[in-house]
């Protein structure tokens, strides 16, 4: 069997000394190795698991400037999160689009509606007005244009523009690491930091690949801790010590059928003050989220947490039947890392920010990086290539282009290729979009490959699951330049197939097996294997705990 880019990169790893080395596959792990590569370091990138399989698969899927922040006065990081986010919108047209958020406001509220709206006029003109206005709405106005709320107790609401991730959170993110591969880095997933070791000039960090079992020693002059609710852990373990420190706070999602069809996110204040949304995901609807103080980054999904969700939309909607336990088709939990500095245990949920804080330790040549999201990405990008910069590390090309899709010119050829053979006419006819769009929004100039599988074989244009909208070629091309080990990676976090079908349907599906075939070739049987046993185990645990609850 051929050598896969994942071998060849540890490989790589052994044999090359590098500027940086990036601990941590998140967002903030990916947008370093991007930045950094795309300027010209020589950088490498490891992760103990797959990449983007913590925190950053497990957001509400929403690129927003942080609204809520104006609750507490935190103007300048609202301020700083919009032009980010007006920046992920210019960059990446295709993936950050913008959606309307229709609120609610109950009576009662600790704000009259109106004053609500007129805060949403601040944050659209904070937002340099790059979406659509705001307006406010009466609750005549919320009924007729969304019957499913529940109107009996809202004293008004307002309509508002912010942005959300037309695929998944875990997809953009290895959007990143993808595009790091192409200018250099050298990464890999399942491969662990055992130790490490700073000897005055150069960082010798013991690795261990997660798949074989084999230790092997990785140089870099420096170290970022990108661990994300897992830095303060590797601090620990190598001696690093820091002002900033993380509260964890547990955030759940349920994802069900589609409760309404207008492409819109529903927003409401839940019972315990925190904002909570029905968020369109295809052909589903994701629900949450819950806000609970937990000591460990390690989380699962407890009765207790399905109650919340399933009270409080049952509770702000007004369904044919009450949303149950039996309707969750997925489920996604995280924690969301929250940057304190000093000690103390207990924080307010609803006012903490999740703004980031990169600490550096100079004398030992190594950045730590606290808190993030998503909207601020390129933020923590920009400013991890300043201070690598600052701790002598050369910078090539510091005006580097390292993120944001490709050319609007070569967009344009492909769409002309993809029309003078017809490929949309292939598009199945369940499809919400072409497959030209989807083609383009998710492998960028990659997609010409595609283009070429499908001139010498249509077949390839086929689905192979159905409902999932991923063709043959596109698993062939995954199988080449994305780095799954685990079927898990490619359902979950390469796609989002997991999350928008039922598991019995997927393992009754027959193109499964044959997905597996092209991503893992002589391993495939073990691999299906293992994909069905871990999501039989965890179907069971679930639904033991939905029985208890009852």
């Amino acid at each position: 069997m051929a050598v896969t880019l994942r071998e060849s990169n540890i490989e790589r790893l052994k044999e090359q000394d590098f500027d940086v080395l990036i601990v941590g596959g998140g967002i903030n792990g990916a947008v370093s190795a991007a930045a950094l590569a795309g300027r010209g370091v020589r950088v490498a990138l490891i992760d103990k698991d797959d990449f983007a399989s913590g925190v950053s698969s497990n957001s509400s899927n929403l690129a927003w400037g942080g609204i809520k922040y104006l609750e507490s006065h935190e103007y300048l990081l609202v301020n700083k999160l919009c032009k980010s986010r007006n920046e992920l919108m210019r960059a990446y047209p295709s993936t950050v689009k913008e959606i309307r958020f229709f609120t609610t406001i109950q009576r009662g509220f600790r704000f009259w509606s109106f004053f609500v709206f007129l805060g949403s006029v601040l944050y659209w003109l904070m937002g340099r007005c790059k979406t659509r206005a705001p307006r406010y709405l009466s609750a005549e106005t919320i009924e007729q244009a969304e019957p499913e709320i529940n109107t009996s107790k809202a004293a008004g609401g307002l309509e508002y523009s912010d942005c959300y991730l037309y695929d998944n959170d875990a997809r953009f993110v290895f959007g990143f690491i993808r595009q790091s591969l192409s200018y250099g880095c050298i990464a890999a997933n399942y491969v662990s930091s055992q130790q490490a070791q700073f000897d005055g000039q150069q960082w010798a960090t013991t690795a261990r690949d997660e798949v074989t079992g084999e230790q092997f020693t990785i140089r870099s002059r420096v170290v970022i801790n990108a661990c994300g609710p897992w830095v303060d852990q590797r601090n620990r373990e190598t001696g690093i010590e820091t002002s900033h420190r993380h509260l964890f706070s547990k955030g759940v999602h349920l994802i069900v059928d589609q409760i309404t069809d207008n492409r819109r996110v529903l927003t409401f204040f839940a019972s315990d003050g925190r904002l909570f949304f029905l968020i369109p995901m295809g052909p589903k609807t994701c629900i949450g989220t819950t806000d609970t103080q937990v000591d460990a980054p390690e989380v699962e999904v407890t009765p207790e947490d399905r109650e919340f969700v399933l009270s409080n939309v049952n509770a702000l909607l007004d369904l044919d039947r009450p949303l149950t336990a039996a309707d969750v088709i997925a489920e996604r939990v995280g924690v969301r890392p929250l940057a304190i500095q000093g000690e103390g245990g207990e924080a307010d949920w609803v006012q903490l920010s999740r703004k980031h804080e990169i600490e550096v330790d100079r004398e030992r040549s190594h950045l730590s990086i606290f808190g993030g999201k998503l909207t601020d990405c390129l933020n923590v990008g920009n400013e991890v290539v300043d201070l690598v910069q600052s701790l002598g590390i050369d910078v090539p090309e510091p005006q580097g282009r390292w993120y944001g899709e490709p050319p609007l010119e070569l967009r344009d050829e492909f769409m002309l290729q993809a029309r003078r053979m017809k490929l949309d006419d292939l598009t199945d006819p369940t499809s919400p979009e072409p497959l030209s769009e989807r083609f383009w929004r998710r492998y960028g100039a990659s997609a010409f490959e595609l283009l070429e599988a499908i001139r010498e074989d249509k077949r390839e244009a086929e689905l192979l699951i159905r409902s999932a909208e991923y063709t043959r070629c596109e698993i062939e091309l995954a199988a080449r330049r994305e780095m799954i080990v685990k079927l898990e990676d490619f359902m979950r976090r390469r796609s989002k197939i997991e999350l928008v079908i039922r598991t019995e349907e997927i393992l009754a599906s027959p193109g499964l097996r044959e997905a597996c075939n092209l991503l893992f070739g002589d391993s495939a049987e073990q691999r299906y294997r293992e994909y069905v046993d871990s999501i039989s185990t965890a179907n069971t645990i679930t639904a033991e705990a939905t029985a208890a609850q009852a």
